[in-house]
This record gives C-alpha cells, structure tokens and sequence, in this order.
C-alpha cells in the first residue's frame, strides 16, 4: 500500500519540475526561440552572485524597431518553488526586476545576488533553474549551480 503512495508522490514531484519538457536544454548552451534567448549563466558555480545572458526580439538585427517586448525572468529550485526574480544589470533600466518589464529589442544581462527571496538569505547550494518569459513565450534553463 505504501509503494503506490511513494510512486506518486515521486511523479507528482518530478511533474513540478518538468517546466516544459520541449523548452528544457542541457547546460552550457545558448538557447534561442523566436524573438529571445538565454544564455548560460556566469559564473556557474557560482558563489554568491552571478550573471545571466538574455535577449529580448532579433538582435542583433531587431526587425520591429521601437517594440516594446514583455519580459519576466525568475529563478526555481528543483521543486519550482521561486527564488529569486534577478534584475536587469547595466542600462537604463538597470536595478529593475525583471518581472513584466518592458524593454526593447537588445541583449541583456540580469544580476542575481544569490539571495533567496522569500527568507532574504543566500540560496542554498544545488541546481537552480532559470526560466525566461518573452510576450507569452517562454525559456528554461537549468544551469544554475552554487558551490
């Protein structure tokens, strides 16, 4: 009786962190969908910040100049519970969390302190999962590790 209860608990758990099976990629590569991308984070492993490559519409060639795109970037444990939503490092809007912002087409980068926050203290070490949301479309990545 307690086999059936475990088997569940076990797929109920690992459905939680199938995001999106389709989106998922292996560490190390920059992923790309139509109009963005998500690039590996650096350093990785990382202790106690570090940096995430993205990008927002075409560049470098932005065919819809002056758009404005949707953009929301957050980090997941293992069980896609959030960590963190990181903010845009650099630029005009830099320091702003990304979370339904909205910035043109370009390349960025987002900064991550390392800081859990929902207890305000650095995340725990293991596997983070880095999920990039563009008008509606969205990225997953898990490549996010700490010492």
């Amino acid at each position: 009786m307690k086999r059936p209860w475990a088997a569940l608990g076990l797929v109920l758990a690992l459905s939680v962190c199938m995001v999106d099976n389709a989106e998922a990629q292996d560490m190390g590569s920059r992923q790309s969908r139509s109009g963005m991308s998500l690039g590996q984070n650096y350093p990785n492993p990382f202790n106690p910040e570090t940096f995430i490559p993205f990008g927002v519409g075409d560049p470098p060639t932005c065919s819809q100049q002056g758009k404005q795109h949707r953009v929301t970037l957050r980090v997941y444990n293992p069980l896609y519970q959030l960590v963190s939503v990181p903010v845009v490092q650099g630029g005009v809007n830099a320091g702003q969390p990304i979370n339904n912002l909205l910035l043109p087409c370009g390349d960025y980068v987002a900064y991550w302190d390392g800081k859990n926050v929902r207890t305000g203290r650095e995340a725990a070490s293991g596997i983070y999962y880095i999920r990039l949301e563009v008008d509606g479309k969205t990225l997953v990545s898990k490549g996010i590790s700490t010492k």
